[in-house]
């Protein structure tokens, strides 16, 4: 009896033992990974398995733990840092839409003049409201083959006496950005299918793009659901930057158009989420 218990208490000890190397282990791979993610911005499972002789699974249980605490945020295929209060600046109130207009407007007419080249390839195009947006509408004033649809008055007014076909959302027009919301647009446009949705944008983190008003971005969310190509309109100035609705994750896009290379946290998501980031050449001088 006395051998039995003595095996008994030989096994509880190694099992202790086992834990709390594990336990080390577990420390130690928490470690690495967070060191890893401070120099390159993001990881891959299977790149820091490797490093760490350890299983995928076990990784993603280690990204599932440090996620929990706040540290990183997981996504496709690894993780990346999690954006922190003094990193994000966040915007409270929407500038008046001629005051945004002249704001950044270089990189602005760079980024409308590359995404109006990519969307003139495609028949049916939704154009969302915004200053970008609207840059991008004027240079497809001569596309005759493209049919327009769009919840921005500024954009039909722009586009009219053009080629283009233009067909607006019917509805309530919310004055200040003179874009059209509302149940009743939403169900038009929710019936039909866009070759390519072009949306803009107040800001953009690694956790997704943002829009200040609920208004329009019901209608946002329709272009994201109802479009074959999604495009995403972002200058440089709003990398960082949030507002108070979250529109989408940023595998909600397929396309990034934007005027300078993002940070490298946005640019690690930006990847893992298999986005294709486009830097717009700068826009010739008039």
């Amino acid at each position: 009896m006395a051998d039995d218990v003595s095996f008994q208490d030989k096994s509880v000890a190694e099992l202790a033992a086992g834990e709390d190397r594990q336990r080390m282990l577990s420390h130690v791979r928490h470690a690495r990974i967070l060191d890893q993610l401070a120099l390159s911005g993001s990881i891959s499972v299977t790149t820091i398995a490797a490093e760490l002789g350890v299983s995928d699974m076990t990784i993603r249980r280690d990204l599932l733990e440090l996620e929990r605490e706040g540290r990183l945020v997981r996504v496709h295929g690894g993780a990346v840092l999690a954006e922190t209060p003094a990193s994000v600046a966040m915007d409270s109130e929407e500038p008046r839409f001629d005051a945004r207009l002249r704001r950044g407007s270089e990189a602005k007419s760079a980024i409308a003049a590359y995404a109006a080249s990519l969307v003139a390839g495609y028949r049916t195009a939704a154009i969302d409201v915004g200053t970008t947006t609207y840059l991008m509408a004027g240079h497809l004033r001569d596309v005759g083959h493209l049919k327009i649809f769009t919840n921005s008055l500024r954009v039909s007014a722009l586009l009219d006496g053009g080629a283009p076909e233009v067909y607006v959302a019917g509805g309530r027009v919310r004055a200040e950005e003179m874009s059209v919301w509302g149940p009743t647009a939403i169900a038009q446009f929710e019936k039909l299918w866009f070759d390519v949705a072009v949306l803009g944008t107040s800001g953009v983190t690694a956790d997704g793009f943002f829009d200040y008003s609920f208004e329009d971005t019901d209608m946002k969310r329709v272009y994201l659901r109802r479009s074959g190509l999604r495009i995403l309109l972002c200058d440089s100035a709003k990398f960082q930057r949030m507002s108070l609705v979250q529109v989408g994750a940023l595998a909600d896009i397929n396309i990034l158009v934007t005027d300078a290379e993002p940070p490298p946290r946005i640019a690690a998501a930006l990847a893992a989420a298999r986005v294709d980031l486009r830097i717009a050449p700068p826009a010739p001088a008039d």
